[in-house]
């Protein structure tokens, strides 16, 4: 074992368990937590400052995988631990985790997670499995190992004697194989499931669990002699018969091939969503965004937060079933907990500022704008129902007069635009009572904004270029894209945040519409009907302007000029004349 310092990288989304695990470890000598986040973000960016300076500063990672109870949160921790090792390959990487599924740490051992230890485990054998990992050899929990051991799937598995010659060393074989082969399914199946993997590989592994699968039947098949068969079928038989509806649905689950499971289609799509949030976060757009106003970084942990607090929010209602149908009542509130949820987990629960002599709450005096959130930004948020409906029901999506089956490209893709543009008007939603109520606060400034938005000059021009903005969408934007029947969409591209637009019907928001907004798509209409006469009209007028000018007032001209002309040429002989006969002699 090695003598050199322990240096971690600690990173666990739950705040007391790691002041505990730091305070344990400051005990231990030649070991250094170096940093102690809470999110994946934050860590990938002190690793990149580590990088810049000593690459040697840290030489473990220690992290738990999301909350260690919600899928979607392990899926991305799953991300996160493939991100980790494609930047960073010779840094080791230690699961310290409340996760024990067999699948899930599978995967994390075949995208290169160097060792793992549960939570509760005592502290010296904490410490040994992390300087054996930091070392670079391995450290797995027995527990797991026995998990994990394919030898371990025929210890259940009963023996059953047989007359036949040779029937045990061929039930022991077949036992055997049949173990492997579970064994070896198990970790591709595993490998399947991580989210962000290549085309390529996806493909290969697909076909590798079609190839066990086959092997496994086939195994069965060859090795189960006739009487084991018999003694099946005979015992298929005595089982109570089945209910003819029972059966044909069974038998329609057999030849239809299913879809991916909701869990699957949801991390798949959040891996997506985490791989675009590294882009550059910059708003290319012509339209003001609230979270202008943060420094990149804090964009994207803000925006990171919001999609784990989805994500759970998710699990939730699947906790919940709720059925499809009950998504549209209660679109508005899952928004307003999902903006709530994001407020309190940004900012902090019971975190305070001074204003003047007062010690306030910032979450409460934030959320007190809840009304005008939720009727700014939050309740005009579009296709919020389908994209929920897409990832607890599996529905298609049906976007730009189109129906996108579940498993296509094309849906994932419609359908990360709309996750897109979800995190990033909540996002609006979480910046603006603070732009409303703190804007001009030092210690918020100095925490959240970047460098070109930190005077309070700088702050007010941004504020009023907000306020036009919500002028502009209230009473002209909006109206047109109601008659236009589309939604704009905010997306993350890789040049930074841009904008698209999608088709929508909307003709019942369109019946709805009164005062101005009504006036601004009666002129729209007025415009569209004129527009070709208009056009017809001054294109006759500017032809017959063109041939006055060209025909008429520019053959005068011509013809005034070339009588100029030929006067001065008359002039100039005259004078010439006059002085020959001057100058002969008298």
């Amino acid at each position: 074992m090695s003598d050199r310092p322990l240096k971690l990288l600690l990173i666990d989304q739950d705040p007391i368990f790691l002041l505990g695990l730091r305070v344990g470890l400051e005990a231990i000598p030649n070991l250094e937590a170096i940093a102690v986040v809470e999110t994946y973000t934050l860590a990938l960016q002190i690793l990149t400052e580590i990088a810049q300076k000593d690459p040697n500063q840290v030489n473990l990672v220690v992290l738990e995988f999301g909350n260690g109870r919600s899928t979607t949160s392990q899926q991305l921790g799953l991300q996160f631990c493939r991100q980790l090792r494609a930047l960073y390959p010779n840094l080791p990487i230690l699961l310290l985790s409340s996760v024990q599924e067999q699948g899930l740490l599978l995967a994390a051992k075949s995208i290169g997670v160097n060792g793992y230890c549960p939570k509760g485990t005592p502290l010296p054998e904490l410490v040994a499995a992390m300087q054996e990992v930091a070392d670079g050899g391995s450290y797995w929990f027995q527990d797991t190992e026995a998990i994990i051991t394919p030898n371990s799937c025929t210890d259940a598995i009963n023996r059953v004697s047989s007359p036949l010659p040779f029937f045990r060393l061929r039930n022991n074989l077949r036992l055997s194989g049949i173990a492997y082969i579970e064994a070896t399914l198990a970790v591709v199946t595993a490998q399947l499931q991580v989210p962000g993997l290549p085309v390529l590989d996806r493909a290969i592994l697909a076909g590798r669990r079609r190839e066990l699968l086959a092997a496994g039947w086939l195994l069965n098949r060859l090795l189960v002699s006739s009487q084991e068969r018999q003694q099946e079928h005979t015992s298929i038989a005595d089982e109570s018969p089945l209910t003819p509806s029972l059966s044909s649905a069974i038998q329609q689950r057999q030849t239809v091939s299913p879809l991916l499971s909701p869990g699957t289609l949801e991390s798949d799509l959040f891996a997506s969503c985490v791989t675009k949030l590294q882009f550059s976060l910059r708003n290319v757009t012509d339209v003001p965004l609230e979270i202008d106003i943060f420094r990149e970084d804090k964009k994207r942990e803000l925006l990171y937060l919001i999609l784990q607090k989805l994500a759970e929010q998710l699990d939730e209602l699947r906790a919940s079933q709720i059925e499809i149908n009950q998504l549209y009542e209660v679109k508005n509130t899952l928004t307003s907990d999902l903006w709530q949820a994001a407020i309190t987990d940004f900012f902090g629960k019971f975190s305070r500022i001074k204003l003047g002599e007062q010690n306030i709450e910032i979450v409460n005096l934030l959320l007190r704008n809840t009304e005008v959130v939720q009727r700014d930004i939050l309740n005009k948020i579009p296709l919020v129902c389908e994209l929920y409906s897409y990832l607890l029901f599996q529905t298609e999506l049906n976007i730009d007069n189109t129906s996108y089956p579940v498993v296509s490209a094309e849906a994932k893709s419609q359908a990360l635009m709309i996750l897109e543009n979800l995190l990033i008007q909540v996002a609006n939603g979480v910046v603006q009572p603070l732009l409303n109520s703190l804007a001009d606060v030092e210690e918020i400034k100095q925490n959240f904004y970047g460098r070109q938005l930190i005077s309070t000059r700088e702050i007010e021009r941004f504020r009023n270029d907000l306020s036009w903005k919500y002028r502009l969408k209230n009473y002209i934007n909006d109206p047109k894209a109601v008659f236009e029947s589309r939604y704009d969409l905010f997306v993350i591209a890789p040049r930074g945040i841009a904008n698209s637009s999608v088709y929508a019907p909307r003709n019942q928001e369109l019946v709805r519409l009164s005062n101005i907004p009504l006036v601004v798509t009666l002129l729209l209409e007025f415009s569209d009907a004129i527009a070709p006469r208009l056009k017809s009209l001054l294109a006759f007028v500017g032809s017959g302007i063109v041939f006055i000018l060209t025909q008429i007032v520019g053959r005068g001209l011509g013809l005034i000029g070339r009588g100029i002309l030929q006067g001065i040429g008359s002039v100039s002989l005259v004078e010439k004349n006059l002085r020959r006969n001057s100058d002969r002699p008298k």
